[in-house]
């Protein structure tokens, strides 16, 4: 199948254009959301740039929307409305914000287009309405076991930090660094040293690393930190349990489906998470130990082989106009 939709979200991208489909990914001279093509990403060739005034003359099949103003660009540049005139679903990538747990989901008065919800959390928190759901876990390209854990810090990666605060459970890191030196990875972390009152004994920022080089050098790092309280699960939680790092992580959202205690320590306890990640920092035998039972998990559940075929079987089932593959807040689809 000839798939459009566009870069929006990268880790996700990545996954999905490792498919068996093609992958045609709107592009522009000056990038940007609308634009962003493969952003110079060393991704498989069916994930194709072409211009978005090129658009209407591919032979299009499927439509995977990430935002809802695509609804209307869809149209402006095909000439066909996604849901009625060539098949789409939508992917919820993030948890409700506002009036939760009444938060109405943008597409819950339409069965036209299916929702694909990245977490059961989402599915559950989302208030679908007549839309057709589905849950489609996160699956990511496995890095492999590259753990050593030879440094004795916590591993944070976060896209801003500071903007996001306590929702990304920023303010929070003063007292993990009471514990053990913390190191961020991701966009926007700059300002985070002054925000935080932390300096470079207890903090050290490193910005927005290739994937590859994130990997390598958050590998190193004794244990992964993941203090989010309200979040999507973040794929770079999965991506670091691939790596075999133990995890200490706030129970929150989809945190408490994804990380088994097995797995490093999971609590809305924030004492108790504190001396867990001091323990495991003193101790890089157990956290070994943990970090390889986090790896199984992450191959059991999030793998991405998996992941490519949830999707193959919602794509086919849309291509052809069937529900089958769904089911609504009142139950399976017939």
């Amino acid at each position: 199948m000839r798939i459009l939709m566009w870069h929006v979200h990268g880790a996700w991208t990545d996954a999905i254009v490792r498919g068996q489909h093609e992958y045609l990914l709107p592009t522009t001279p000056d990038g940007g959301p609308w634009g962003l093509g493969r952003g110079g990403r060393d991704w498989p060739a069916a994930a194709r740039e072409v211009a978005p005034e090129d658009l209407r003359h591919e032979d299009i099949d499927a439509v995977i929307l990430q935002r809802t103003d695509e609804i209307e660009e869809c149209e402006r540049l095909l000439g066909r409305r996604p849901g009625r005139d060539i098949p789409a679903v939508f992917v919820e990538h993030n948890t409700p914000k506002g009036d939760v747990p009444n938060s109405v989901h943008p597409l819950a008065d339409r069965s036209d287009i299916p929702l694909i919800h990245v977490t059961y959390f989402n599915d559950l928190m989302w208030d679908s309405g007549r839309a057709p759901t589905r849950v489609i876990e996160h699956g990511v390209n496995d890095p492999g076991p590259l753990y050593s854990g030879d440094l004795p810090t916590l591993g944070v990666v976060v896209n801003e930090p500071v903007r996001r605060w306590r929702v990304a459970g920023t303010d929070l890191l003063p007292r993990f660094a009471d514990r053990a030196p913390i190191e961020v990875f991701g966009m926007g972390g700059d300002p985070l040293p002054d925000a935080v009152g932390l300096g470079p004994d207890q903090l050290i920022v490193h910005g927005d690393l290739p994937t590859a080089r994130l990997h390598e050098r958050l590998a190193q790092c004794r244990v992964y930190l993941h203090p989010f309280r309200w979040t999507s699960l973040g794929l770079a939680l999965i991506e670091a349990m691939h790596l075999g790092m133990p995890v200490v992580a706030l129970a929150t959202t989809e945190a408490i489906r994804a990380v088994p205690p097995e797995a490093g320590a999971i609590s809305t306890n924030v004492e108790e998470l504190l001396e867990e990640a001091a323990r495991l920092v003193a101790d890089p035998d157990e956290a070994r130990r943990r970090g390889a039972a986090a790896r199984e998990v992450a191959l059991a559940r999030f793998g991405l082989q998996r992941f490519l075929d949830d999707w193959d079987d919602v794509l086919a089932s849309v291509a052809a106009g069937s529900r089958s593959a769904f089911a609504t807040e009142e139950g399976i689809l017939a």
